[in-house]
């Protein structure tokens, strides 16, 4: 016990921590911020359709980009390990080499996401209506592909070379001009939900260029030059590849389960899915906030592994894992007193508002039962051990699987209790890989 008293009381780790949580909580809950303004936006249009169509067309977006991610988990964990080494060299191979990732990946998805989204709506059955509105405003968002990929690497990579202020100010960028312009373009040049896509892509474009700029900044910091025949060679991308490959795995099972949830939400009715997207923005805001903590472990974990230092490693685990159930009571307080304002604050359509407020107890139990698997998600990426993150993700979902099916006839309480049936098992999942880990003594033998 006081092994875990020393590392909590350890102030310069606690300085650490913060000085990259704070700037990537504040970035990440920028994230939600943007659904927030156009389901808040879009909301006050007359018609539950026009939001029912933001939140399936963004579920369906946000499905194929949220698949990329491992373009900055990798990035993120690799860079942190060659900076923990002072590697020059290597961190300018893991930048180039994730962008040239976001490239080829976006022009492959561009390709793949019509017939992806035919299939989708297909099974979907909305209404003429809302699938016309659905495919609108799908088709725009994704222009914004190759900069909202190329995103992903760059802040991955800056996240990792330990600067936060970086991936802070292109987050923020690109979130606040998003949501500005939405504000701009639905409800002062009356676009519609058309505006409301417009303004995400705007906003890509944006943030990327500023993203490529400040990282040009930061190589600055680290000497090295590339080894270019090297990047010709296949072993200087089997590391980086069965990262990524792993993650894409992991983090499609992740994916599948909230689009199922739309998916079910949907045949459920309107107001049901409208209702459902506007809880799941509570989830979400949670989640990013959290995330900021565990990306602070993604680049602190990975730079003591690459440093090979045991002390630093349990003392950033300690110290952000304590502030992260702190953080997690306080959102669970906080949506059960105040999830009506919350539901107000983003329709005033009577009827989705009033489903909304039957779940907000499943709402304010997911920071609770899901906290422990964003802060290993962290180490697990420092580590760039991703087999045991989509191992233990694929035995979560395939146990909450059969858990929904039973439950289908409870209609959307039976698939809330589904979901929290979920995160409580990916929870458990990440702890017992990271546990048997603990046991052989393996971490610093990784990276």
């Amino acid at each position: 016990m006081s092994l875990f008293r020393n590392a909590w009381r350890h102030r310069p780790t606690q300085q650490r921590v913060w000085a990259l949580a704070a700037p990537m909580m504040l970035c990440n809950l920028s994230v939600p911020l943007v659904t927030l303004v156009d389901s808040a936006v879009v909301g006050h249009l007359p018609h539950a359709e026009q939001l029912a169509a933001v939140a399936i067309g963004g579920s369906l977006y946000g499905l194929l980009v949220g698949l990329m991610g491992f373009l900055r988990m990798g990035t993120s964990g690799f860079s942190a390990q060659a900076c923990g080494r002072g590697d020059g060299a290597l961190l300018r191979q893991t930048l180039l080499q994730g962008l040239l990732l976001a490239l080829g990946w976006a022009v492959l998805i561009g390709l793949l996401s019509l017939p992806f989204s035919d299939l989708a709506l297909s099974w979907m059955q909305p209404s003429a209506q809302l699938d016309e509105l659905t495919r609108s405003y799908f088709h725009i968002r994704l222009l914004g592909l190759p900069a909202a990929l190329a995103n992903y690497a760059l802040i991955g990579w800056l996240l990792g070379s330990q600067n936060a202020r970086a991936p802070m100010a292109i987050m923020l960028a690109t979130n606040l001009l998003n949501a500005l312009l939405a504000i701009v373009f639905v409800l002062g040049l009356d676009m519609g939900i058309r505006g409301a896509a417009q303004a995400s892509v705007v906003a890509e474009y944006s943030g990327m260029l500023l993203g490529l700029w400040l990282t040009r900044r930061a190589l600055r910091q680290f000497p090295g030059r590339i080894n270019w025949p090297a990047l010709r060679h296949w072993l200087s991308w089997r590391p980086l590849l069965a990262l990524n490959r792993d993650i894409l795995i992991r983090t499609l099972a992740l994916h599948l389960v909230f689009f199922l949830v739309t998916l079910q939400g949907t045949r459920l009715g309107d107001s049901t899915v409208a209702a459902n997207a506007l809880l799941i923005n509570g989830l979400m805001l949670s989640a990013f906030a959290l995330d900021g903590l565990a990306n602070a472990v993604e680049a602190l974990c990975g730079h003591a592994i690459g440093a090979r230092d045991g002390l630093a490693l349990r003392r950033t685990l300690v110290v952000a894992g304590g502030w992260s159930l702190l953080l997690s009571m306080l959102f669970a307080v906080t949506l059960l007193l105040g999830g009506q304002a919350f539901i107000n604050l983003q329709s005033d359509i009577a009827s989705v508002r009033a489903v909304a407020y039957s779940y907000l107890s499943y709402l304010a139990a997911l920071p609770l039962l899901s906290v422990s698997s964003y802060l290993l998600d962290g180490l697990f990426i420092g580590a760039t051990r991703a087999r045991e993150m989509r191992d233990a993700m694929l035995l979560a979902v395939g146990l909450s699987l059969p858990l929904a099916w039973l439950l289908k006839d409870l209609g959307n309480h039976g698939l809330w209790l589904a979901l929290l049936a979920f995160m409580l098992l990916r929870s458990l999942t990440l702890a017992g890989f990271a546990w048997r880990l603990t046991r052989a003594k393996a971490w610093l033998s990784i990276g």
